[in-house]
């Protein structure tokens, strides 16, 4: 028998797989959408995570607005990102014009959440001479003992500056422009690198305002505390200015403000003198939830460190700290955006770089691998957003291929039923036979807290364990029900290799047996048949 297939047939054809084509994009933006809109503590559980990336693809070939836009066309849970404008970008430089209409256009045709990511907004403060040269009562920065102006912000100087430089930055011509072109965007985050030169709290006393103020010999808790209290003064007088400075309405009722690393800090209680690098006082472990609507702190295996993503001093471990202060964030400001920042300590021109570190031990760093660790940072703290970070220059030829693992592990979330229930009402189970390695100089109110969250395996190590204790197998677990009708999801991965037979211990249940892969192995374990499955 012959089949005749007339033209009309085929463009019936083609017709129906653009409507469905459409329509799969249309329920991939509504799930962006609701889960970026979706309260933290809502009934429904904890929102889903979304995608992002720190390169805005200001160089060809870059993780641009367009790639962004193509990858949500492509049915990926991608919160999509724009270069915040410069105050002096021109709206009419056809460069500029191309980098962002047609995509902030397909945006607002969408009806997409957009995040617009900026350099350290106050750096002006410090950088600009018409701040740098105003008289000491009047400058923004460190005014030392003898009138000198360093060129650092200082929690003592005048809120009104930071304020102005706020204003500055939302009243761009280019920013207005913005505006212009999506009228009413759901959600907006204006994210800050925050990197930014601090006057250090140990510091204080170089600051000739700190010493009119209180006076030489306070001890190191009042120094910690009042530079904690002057940041949130002034970060929040910065987006104010931001806020007010926008022109349409929409957009200032519906922007948060993110910080880079405004959170932690993870270095917890590693060594004796981790305070010296952080804003503790007694009842916050540090100020940023009070200072910013949101974080974006550093799940990064940093290569000028020692630590690595197969050993005790690695992100997975050292982040296991952040727990307990996600939960201290949302106390203090219900709202509070936690993304989390993803890196592998890839730096190429560096002789530092990571992979080259890997390498010189023998090893392959692989998408995989990468993969594999950053599912255990998002399981173990449950992010809004993971965000990779590579350089403004990276190409998506370089780049690519490690943010894919990123991408599919969110889109994972959101199509697994499974792995959905256990995102969002699921409880991360604290292994309570065993204890956080980082115990130095704990604050009394924090001792008692859960820090310890990795599952003692038959690969474990004899402990004690160093920081450069190997570490064969990273497992975590969260929890469903009561018993004895409780359910678990296991999380597992291996960095240096697939691992088959892995005894697994479940606190509070029994041992159960997985095979783990680099890039990471789910499993289903229900208290009534006490037998582990491998999550469809």
């Amino acid at each position: 028998m012959v089949v005749k297939i007339t033209i009309t047939s085929l463009l019936i054809l083609a017709l129906l797989s653009f409507q469905t084509a459409a329509q799969a994009t249309l329920s991939v933006v509504d799930g962006i959408r609701e889960e970026a809109l979706r309260d933290n503590q809502s009934n429904s559980g904890r929102p889903l995570p979304l995608a992002g990336h720190w390169n805005l693809g200001q160089t060809q070939n870059g993780f641009s607005p367009s790639y962004q836009m193509k990858m949500i066309d492509q049915g990926h849970y991608l919160l999509p990102s724009f270069l915040m404008p410069n105050v002096n970008t021109n709206p009419e430089d056809p460069r500029w014009i191309s980098y962002y209409e047609a995509s902030i256009k397909r945006a607002a045709q969408l009806k997409l959440p957009i995040a617009l990511i900026g350099t350290q907004w106050e750096a002006m403060l410090s950088v600009d001479d018409e701040y740098v040269n105003l008289p000491p009562d009047q400058n923004p920065n460190v005014v030392t003992a003898d009138g000198k102006v360093r060129r650092e912000v200082s929690p003592f100087g005048p809120v009104g500056a930071w304020y102005e430089a706020g204003m500055k930055w939302a009243s761009s011509p280019m920013m207005k422009r913005l505006q212009e072109w999506y009228r009413d965007p759901p959600l907006l985050l204006f994210i800050s690198n925050n990197e930014h030169v601090k006057l250090q709290w140990m510091k204080v006393e170089d600051d000739q305002r700190y010493i009119r103020l209180f006076g030489r010999g306070r001890d190191d808790d009042f120094k910690r505390k009042i530079v904690g209290d002057g940041w949130i003064a002034r970060y929040r007088a910065l987006q104010d200015g931001i806020r007010d400075g926008l022109v349409n309405s929409r957009w200032k009722e519906r922007v948060m403000f993110i910080g880079y690393d405004a959170f932690g800090p993870a270095h917890f209680g590693r060594w004796a003198g981790w305070m010296e690098y952080a804003l503790y006082s007694k009842g916050r472990v540090n100020p940023w939830p009070l200072a910013w609507d949101g974080g974006s702190p550093s799940f990064y295996v940093y290569n000028w460190a020692a630590m690595t993503d197969y050993t005790v001093f690695s992100p997975q471990v050292e982040t296991m700290n952040w727990v307990f202060m996600q939960a201290e964030a949302l106390r203090l400001n219900p709202r509070f955006w936690f993304e989390m920042s993803v890196w592998d300590g890839h730096e190429p021109a560096m002789e530092n770089d990571k992979r080259k570190t890997y390498a010189q031990a023998g090893q392959r760093f692989t998408p995989e691998r990468y993969g594999g660790m950053a599912q255990f940072g998002m399981w173990l703290l449950r992010p809004r957003t993971v965000r990779e970070f590579r350089g403004w220059q990276d190409t998506l030829d370089q780049a690519e291929p490690y943010f894919l693992p990123i991408v599919e592990a969110v889109d994972r979330v959101h199509r697994n039923p499974a792995l959905r229930e256990f995102w969002r009402k699921g409880s991360l189970v604290p292994n309570r036979a065993g204890a956080h390695p980082y115990q130095t100089i704990i604050p009394a109110e924090y001792q008692n807290v859960d820090r310890w969250f990795l599952l003692d395996t038959s690969l474990d190590p004899k402990r004690p364990w160093e920081l450069g204790t190997p570490l064969p197998v990273f497992a975590l677990a969260l929890s469903l029900g009561d018993p004895p009708h409780r359910r678990w999801l296991i999380y597992a991965h291996s960095p240096l290799g697939a691992r088959q037979g892995v005894q697994v211990t479940i606190p509070g249940y029994r041992s159960v047996t997985i095979n783990v892969a680099v890039g990471g192995s789910f499993y289903l374990v229900d208290e009534k048949n006490g037998r582990a499955q491998a999550a469809p």
